[in-house]
């Protein structure tokens, strides 16, 4: 055996065995972080009181206002996440995720034992704002799991964690449904149950192993470059250089090579330093060369316009379906209502997958005609709670149409956001990725900020719940008339283009 080739063996076991002390979790050691992981998912949003939040703070157990809970409670939770989202998306790079995710359960333990006991306006609204802290520091639940297994297995993964969350979602909503319509337990009963799960999920994070690397302040590359072009990627070795190709330098090589190999004195790679403004820098050219795409942009502006709209209107729809039929009236099925919207929405979802149509022409007339059909079920959400009414029917004023109208509601957002969510990640690298998922979620948030102060506080508007819905049903027709006239222009556009190449053609021939 000549010396290059002997070399470059040689070289690229010493290579293996360094990428092997610093990359991620083996292949076949995915099994053991995704299962915790989903555990933590499970227990973490198996809450069964939540369906009830509304009934519970407005019921003897707290004897708040509606304008308290509505005006002055609840637009804490936007404030606070909004406010923490990018500390927080940065705090969960640079500590390596596994941190972050045990403060998400602590947060959770704590709202829900102030939930239990807490008494007046002002603990409420502290409340609020550790509700805020997990509400953020989901990212970390999200991204974790990234860092911890291969690539090949980033798909599978995925799909089991986000089950988890939605299972947990939905399981704790029947759960909840049951033991109030059934068993005839009290809405207290039902956050004691909840506060047990959330200590549960806390406990199964304690057991997640500790990520080596993250995206941004503890980068490792997934391939590296080896000695002379020997180039160790995933596991495995592969050779940019013949060997045959006697390049300067081997013989360098081959005495810093022991013939031992088992057992290579090789020093491993110094993590890079972290650095900020390295980090933000990178952040900031990425950004911009990710929103100057027309139809990534496009995609955006809907995914941050309609998100806001809907965390107003699933923030405050209790309220809304309490004004229709009060909890200590009559029975009523706000857990068994969200189980099925989620349920239903899962099903879209799947046969978005199914659905063959070049969103390139016609996704922005989708997205005008879906968010009218939004527009419209709020609209008739809001028309439920008008007594005055009287041109409307009965039906109108009945619990069951404000039901049927958010099912609709949900199910028409989740699929949007799910062709949205694979149309901005499917030209994407992971770290762009998440930089432009946080960028619209910030931004909806910072839209939310502005109608909540606007609308809701009582340091703005203040308005009742029913003017609240009409303003979002207004909002959401807004929203299609922009995709309507952006649309429009687009597809004809297009189709002048297609007109074009055909005129000088005949030209040329005439």
């Amino acid at each position: 055996m000549d010396v290059p080739a002997r070399v470059s063996r040689r070289a690229a076991a010493a290579a293996a065995a360094v990428l092997l002390r610093t990359a991620r979790v083996p292949r076949e050691c995915w099994f053991l972080p995704t299962a915790l992981l989903c555990a933590y998912g499970f227990f973490a949003n198996l809450r069964p009181s939540e369906p009830f939040l509304t009934p519970y703070l407005l019921g003897r157990d707290k004897n708040l206002t509606e304008r308290q809970v509505f005006n002055e409670i609840y637009p804490v939770w936007t404030y606070s996440y909004l406010v923490l989202l990018f500390p927080v998306f940065l705090a969960t790079d640079y500590l390596r995720y596994k941190p972050v995710i045990l403060l998400q359960g602590l947060s959770l333990i704590v709202t829900w034992f102030m939930l239990l006991y807490a008494q007046g306006l002002l603990a409420i609204q502290f409340l609020e704002f550790f509700y805020g802290i997990s509400t953020a520091t989901e990212i970390a639940y999200y991204s974790y799991i990234y860092t911890v297994v291969d690539l090949g297995m980033y798909q599978k993964v995925t799909s089991y964690c986000r089950s988890a969350t939605l299972v947990g979602f939905t399981v704790g909503s029947v759960l909840g449904q049951i033991l109030v319509s059934v068993v005839d337990w009290s809405l207290f009963s039902l956050n004691v149950i909840s506060l047990t799960c959330v200590s549960v999920a806390f406990a199964v994070a304690w057991f997640l192993p500790m990520p080596q690397k993250s995206l941004f302040f503890h980068h490792v590359p997934s391939s590296c470059q080896g000695v002379n072009g020997i180039k160790v990627q995933n596991g495995g070795i592969v050779s940019d250089t013949p060997a045959s190709n006697h390049l300067p330098g081997w013989e360098d090589i081959e005495s810093k090579i022991p013939l031992n190999l088992d057992e290579p004195p090789v020093e491993e790679p110094e993590e890079p330093k972290a650095d900020p403004l390295r980090v933000l820098k990178v952040l900031w050219n990425d950004f911009l060369i990710c929103y100057s795409s027309r139809p990534l942009l496009c995609w955006s502006t809907w995914w941050a316009l309609s998100t806001c709209g809907y965390f107003q209107v699933v923030n405050y729809t209790q309220g809304l379906w309490e004004k229709v039929m009060p909890f200590e009236h009559a029975n009523i099925y706000n857990g068994g209502v969200e189980a099925v919207s989620t349920l239903l929405g899962a099903s879209a979802v799947f046969a978005v997958g199914y659905i063959k149509i070049s969103w390139s022409t016609w996704g922005e007339m989708t997205l005008f005609l879906c968010s009218l059909l939004i527009a419209a079920a709020v609209y008739i959400m809001d028309i439920g709670t008008l007594e005055h009414v009287n041109n409307w029917p009965k039906i109108m004023g009945n619990i069951w149409v404000c039901y049927s109208s958010y099912v609709i509601f949900r199910i028409i957002y989740m699929v949007l956001i799910t062709i949205a969510t694979f149309q901005i990640a499917a030209n994407l690298s992971m770290e762009r990725y998440a930089l432009v998922f946080g960028v619209n979620t910030f931004i909806a948030l910072a839209l939310q900020t502005v109608l909540t102060l606007i609308v809701v506080d009582a340091r703005g508007l203040g308005l009742d719940i029913t003017t609240q819905f009409l303003i979002y049903a207004s909002y959401f027709a807004a929203i299609s008339l922009v995709f309507l006239i952006s649309g429009t222009i687009s597809i004809i556009k297009k189709y002048r283009k297609r007109e074009e190449p055909n005129s000088s053609s005949q030209a040329i021939t005439s």
